[in-house]
């Protein structure tokens, strides 16, 4: 048995040794952060792949489903691949809402909203995501009024004696509404506030099912966006009182605002805009970004929109920063007033 002799190492090779670990640490992280850059130039040339899902969580019929509709088929066009619009219904839009927070972060999923993103966060105590950090904003879509509406048979003859109607009969008057912390709520919570009214609330799982029911005489008043009431109205199956606001509306120019009855700070105005989950890689954003700003400037879409009393909106609010800082203002404004009115739904 031959007897081997200790190894013993120099102060020199030591160095050397920590010397070319180092360098082999830095090699790998810089291998690392090229695979990085080169995987997410490769997502970004290769999105769109697959069908894109549009989530809209609200009932088919209603207006946002109508926009989102119009949005999904213009982006599909710019983009080269199908967009599909998914209807997720119920709880105020939060069930669809939600999918599209678990969703993987690939660009794949998203959801077109409105204010109720902004007013979930202020009604439900367990909102399993939170609107801010749980998403990636692409950016704004559309800006549309609101406008009050009546079943055809609704005694009042005009904006005065609708007013003054209300005031003396306001327990007997039914007022529809797509669910609670939906925009049409949120105008009718608005206008029984201004004019010191409390009428019968009758909630719905979306527009379409009661604006069916408002024609039928089911219910007797809407609050709601001009997107889906316009058509409503100018073929005469329900008739229009106001505009809630301070300007009567292009799209209903005999209507007057609600304002030229002396009613003050009764203005709301609802946006849609896109949103990915949270994770979504910077350049797929980028490219869904383009493709959106192409969309709100393209004649068609103008022209369909302006059709339902609805604006698409400018370039530069159809950007991430502009929609993150009008989902901030809709927490802080129309949240405040479900919390200082006391609504939430769980």
């Amino acid at each position: 048995m031959g007897i081997h002799a200790p190894i013993f190492k120099t102060q020199t090779e030591t160095k050397f040794m920590k010397l070319k670990s180092h360098i082999r640490r830095a090699l790998v992280l810089s291998l690392c952060a090229l695979g990085s850059v080169w995987v997410g130039h490769a997502t970004a040339q290769d999105y769109p792949s697959k069908p894109i899902t549009m989530v809209m969580p609200y009932a088919a019929g209603g207006p946002g489903d109508t926009i989102t509709r119009l949005f999904a088929g213009s982006m599909q066009k710019i983009l080269g691949q199908q967009i599909v619009v998914d209807n997720t219904a119920g709880a105020s839009g939060s069930i669809g809402t939600a999918k599209v927070a678990r969703s993987k972060p690939d660009g794949y999923s998203l959801l077109m909203i409105h204010v109720s993103h902004a007013t979930n966060l202020a009604m439900y105590k367990n909102l399993s995501y939170h609107p801010v950090d749980d998403f990636e904003p692409i950016g704004s879509a559309t800006s549309g009024p609101m406008v009050i509406v009546a079943r055809t048979e609704f005694p009042p003859k005009d904006l005065n004696e609708f007013v003054a109607y209300l005031k003396t009969n306001q327990k007997k008057v039914s007022l529809a509404h797509a669910g609670v912390g939906s925009a049409s709520h949120l105008c009718g919570l608005m206008m029984m506030n201004v004019l010191g009214v409390q009428l019968n609330e009758i909630p719905y799982k979306g527009t379409g099912p009661a604006l069916t029911d408002l024609m039928g005489g089911q219910v007797d008043v809407l609050c709601d966006q001009t997107s889906g009431t316009v058509p409503s109205v100018k073929n005469g199956k329900i008739k229009a009182y106001a505009a809630a606001g301070k300007n009567r509306l292009s799209s209903l120019p005999e209507t007057p605002a609600i304002a030229e009855a002396g009613v003050k700070g009764f203005e709301i105005n609802i946006s849609f805009g896109l949103y990915a989950p949270k994770g979504t890689p910077k350049p797929v954003l980028e490219k869904l970004t383009a493709a959106l700003q192409k969309s709100v400037t393209d004649p068609d879409v103008i022209k369909r929109l302006d059709g339902m009393g609805v604006s698409a909106v400018s370039i530069e609010q159809a950007t991430p920063a502009a929609l993150r800082a009008h989902l901030k203002n809709e927490i802080d404004t129309l949240g405040g007033l479900l919390i200082k009115a006391g609504v939430q739904a769980n």
